[in-house]
């Protein structure tokens, strides 16, 4: 890996980490509607990190999970539980920002949710480093 793609790499990784630290700190807090925006974003950019390292480019300028794995060519290795974290976990991005559906996510979701949505994230992003 030359320099330049070293610097891309480490970046999206520490700032993945980051995001994936905000969505522990938030879970612990209660801040229960931002945990999953917060998962969403690590691993968005763990994929964008993994995009750097396999394709030595910059990735697209996407926000949607699997779009991303599917451009990076990590979505034909992840097995059914990882995809269908990336399908419930993509439609944060978007609920957690805009008023009507933001009411709605906030009133529907509850602490073991987002318990599970950390979990799954921190299994998938671990397993998206290793790639």
């Amino acid at each position: 890996m030359n320099d330049k793609i070293r610097k891309r790499y480490n970046y999206w990784i520490e700032i993945g980490e980051y995001d994936l630290e905000t969505a522990r700190t938030m879970l612990r807090t209660g801040r229960l509607l931002y945990v999953g925006f917060m998962c969403q974003q690590s691993i968005e950019k763990m994929l964008k990190a993994y995009h750097w390292k396999a394709h030595g480019t910059e990735p697209p300028f996407l926000h949607n999970l699997r779009k991303l794995a599917e451009q990076s060519g990590l979505a034909d290795q992840m097995d059914a539980e990882q995809r269908e974290l990336l399908y419930k976990i993509d439609p944060m991005y978007i609920q957690s920002r805009y008023p009507d559906e933001r009411r709605e996510l906030a009133a529907s979701i509850t602490k073991e949710d987002c318990s599970r949505m950390l979990s799954g994230t921190e299994e998938l992003t671990a397993w998206i480093k290793m790639k």
